[in-house]
């Protein structure tokens, strides 16, 4: 579909159980979700993944890429698709995504799942942030962010081949939509979206050495917030070890949205 100009795409599942949107990170796409789709799918409820603007299928224009545009743009789709109440599941920059809109449009989520999403950043990566951009930048952008996936986002218990495959993608990114959309998550701060989410929230952490995000000011902000983390698998965890991630969601949904 196309809104304001920008050709947004997305795949649709047809189910008659609650809706479910799923959502990538950043330099990704739909295919990311792959496992929860199928999943979601099994259970007869109706699935829409979507390409984020800049990425996968849709439309890549040359311009700002705050996080307000990429939740603006779903809930767009929302409208236009006759998703109500949905269950929002966003993997890294999509969780921030899908915080924006179950913050700002809590009348088009029924609960949100963030998978280590670093919603609130943490002090420490804040200020490795600038020499990144800069290196994003520069000639050797698409080497930088080899670099900085291939170093912080998998851990040695991750499938090899996967790994290779995740860098070489994310590395085809456009560039211009790598830095814009890099510098959204830097400048987004989830206080000015929210007092306190009252959507039923899950957090879903990778099993690695420094938390995504700073969990004491998400909770603060999303205070009945449930908490739980993979074993052996990094940030990726929704492809390495999509039972864990599944069956997290399956009790939070149970616990949390009983219907």
């Amino acid at each position: 579909m196309t809104r304001d100009g920008v050709s947004l795409a997305f795949a649709e599942t047809p189910g008659d159980g609650p809706p479910v949107l799923l959502v990538h990170g950043w330099c990704c796409d739909q295919s990311y979700l792959a496992p929860q789709a199928d999943h979601f799918a099994a259970l007869g409820r109706r699935v829409v993944a979507v390409d984020l603007r800049g990425h996968g299928a849709s439309d890549k224009p040359v311009q700002p890429y705050p996080m307000e545009a990429f939740s603006d743009d779903l809930a767009w789709l929302c409208g236009e698709l006759g998703l109500e109440r949905s269950l929002v599941v966003g993997h890294s920059m999509g969780g921030i995504v899908g915080f924006d809109l179950s913050a700002r449009r809590p009348d088009l989520v029924e609960a949100l799942v963030m998978i280590d999403a670093a919603v609130a950043l943490p002090a420490a990566a804040r200020v490795a942030i600038p020499a990144f951009l800069e290196k994003l930048r520069g000639p050797d952008g698409a080497a930088a962010l080899r670099a900085y996936v291939g170093a912080a986002l998998f851990i040695p218990t991750d499938d090899p081949d996967r790994r290779d495959r995740i860098l070489d993608a994310m590395a085809a990114a456009p560039r211009h939509v790598m830095v814009a959309a890099f510098e959204g998550l830097r400048d987004y701060d989830p206080a000015t979206a929210t007092a306190r989410l009252r959507t039923p929230a899950l957090y879903v952490a990778a099993d690695e050495p420094t938390p995504r995000t700073d969990l004491a000011r998400l909770r603060e902000l999303a205070p009945d917030m449930l908490y739980g983390q993979t074993v052996g698998s990094g940030h990726f965890c929704q492809l390495e070890v999509p039972d864990q991630v599944d069956a997290m969601i399956e009790r939070f949904l149970r616990v949390a949205v009983p219907r």
